[in-house]
């Protein structure tokens, strides 16, 4: 073969060579950003729940029911034995729960290192009304819980520990929306809500009793319930919360007016002097988690400020986790990529090769050559997807923010040092699927290599 005939076969060999190197690691990068945002995502999440958490609720606030399945699948699906404690949860078509009764109460409130207990009130309006649109609307209802700074879009609300007014209300910007109103406009407006008293049906005696007064009245006061209207004016205009997970949103009033519509409604029914929980504050300076035991043992279900954070950080490392197995497979697939790369590179370079260990280089400098090879594909694979992760994300930073309305939070948080780990196992990776080719160079026959064209 001519020395020219020789230099372009080479030149052509390593113009392929080049060619199946970029698209392999095009490959390990697609892997490698997949994987920086997935860790971003998670990062920033996780930090902003955290700000979230630390900034708007009480460290030393406490949710206690008597139904632990509450905290695990929003209430108990099998069949019940019969108890005046025990009710169909709202959230659960089907679904049943053990409620708080006064008794529970005063052992709550006799436990020493518990404070500002507030029972949690089951309100159910019949229809709402607002100034300035004469249609009736369906909407939830509950009370403003103090332990928690509430995020507003218009208006304001008090400092944690603090309650909202009597006649105030706090509406959801998504019920603002339905009306057609800016938030701002809301502010100040009257807000009617229509209870309905539940209770009881009359029995035939009562019935015959009013029937033998000959007093029309008594008899329709008796079989028609009786309504109530509560009349407030908006406060605030909340924010839909970003960690609500999809939940309902919600009218806000206080708790003594919720405790007074509560005693309306359920006067003379079983419903009476019964509670879907209560919230509550361990004192300052006493350990939450300690107050929590000491609950439980009394066999009660409580779940802390701590807690709530374990349960979001759940849900973002499950989100992250199934994100980040894309990634993997994409790089299980890059895997195989550069197996193929490397054991090509070695057919085509064999006569190389043989001559490399004709002028005297081990078997193991052979090796080493093709793994550094691998450990290139690998590092230029993730630097590449790491850096153009990062680029995209600091960009997108700003309007995911804006989109999600939660100011100059950022959702994509990068890490420098997690990146760096990243694209190390990327080259430790890269360095294990070379193995094969590097050992099959190593083990070449010199002279059958030279004397392949």
């Amino acid at each position: 073969m001519k020395r020219r005939d020789i230099i372009k076969r080479a030149g052509r060999n390593l113009r392929q060579a080049k060619g199946r190197t970029i698209l392999t690691s095009l490959a390990i990068a697609v892997g490698s950003f997949t994987l920086t945002m997935a860790l971003a995502a998670g990062q920033g999440t996780r930090n902003y729940a955290d700000d979230l958490l630390k900034n708007n609720i009480d460290p030393q606030s406490m949710f206690i029911v008597k139904d632990k399945s509450l905290f695990e699948a929003g209430g108990t699906t099998s069949l019940q034995e019969y108890s005046e404690d025990i009710a169909a949860s709202s959230g659960r078509p089907g679904a049943t729960m053990k409620q708080l009764n006064t008794d529970d109460i005063k052992t709550l409130e006799s436990v020493k290192n518990l404070s500002s207990l507030v029972p949690i009130y089951r309100l159910n309006p019949k229809y709402t009304s607002y100034e300035g649109n004469d249609k009736r609307f369906i909407a939830a209802i509950d009370y403003y819980d103090q332990t928690v700074l509430t995020q507003v879009k218009a208006g304001n609300v008090p400092p944690i520990g603090t309650p909202i007014g009597d006649g105030e209300i706090i509406i959801p910007h998504s019920y603002v929306e339905s009306l057609g109103r800016s938030a701002q406009d809301m502010l100040g407006k009257k807000v009617s809500v229509t209870f309905v008293q539940q209770r009881a049906s009359a029995s035939q005696e009562q019935v015959q009793a009013a029937l033998a007064t000959g007093d029309v009245a008594a008899v329709q006061a008796l079989l028609q319930p009786v309504e109530k209207v509560y009349e407030f004016r908006v406060r605030a205009v909340s924010k839909p919360s970003t960690m609500s997970f999809g939940g309902t949103p919600m009218m806000l009033i206080s708790a003594n007016k919720s405790k007074e519509i509560n005693a309306f409604q359920t006067s003379g029914t079983e419903a009476s002097g019964k509670y879907m929980g209560a919230s509550g504050l361990a004192k300052k300076g006493v350990d939450p988690s300690e107050l929590k035991k000491e609950l439980e043992a009394k066999g009660y279900a409580v779940q802390t400020a701590k807690d709530a954070q374990g349960f979001l950080f759940t849900i973002v490392n499950t989100l992250q986790g199934i994100v980040g197995g894309f990634g993997l497979l994409a790089l299980f697939a890059s895997v195989f990529g550069i197996i193929n790369t490397q054991y090509i590179s070695v057919l085509e370079r064999t006569s190389q090769i043989g001559l490399m260990k004709a002028l005297g280089m081990p078997r193991r400098g052979i090796a080493k050559l093709f793994r550094y090879e691998a450990a290139w594909i690998g590092f230029l694979g993730g630097a590449l997807g790491s850096l153009l992760a990062f680029i995209l994300g600091t960009a997108l930073n700003p309007q995911i923010s804006k989109w999600l309305d939660i100011g100059d939070a950022r959702l994509l948080d990068f890490v420098w040092w997690q990146n760096a780990i990243l694209i190390g196992v990327l080259v430790l990776i890269a360095i294990v699927a070379g193995w094969l080719p590097a050992r099959k160079a190593a083990r070449l026959d010199p002279i059958e290599a030279l004397r392949t064209e």
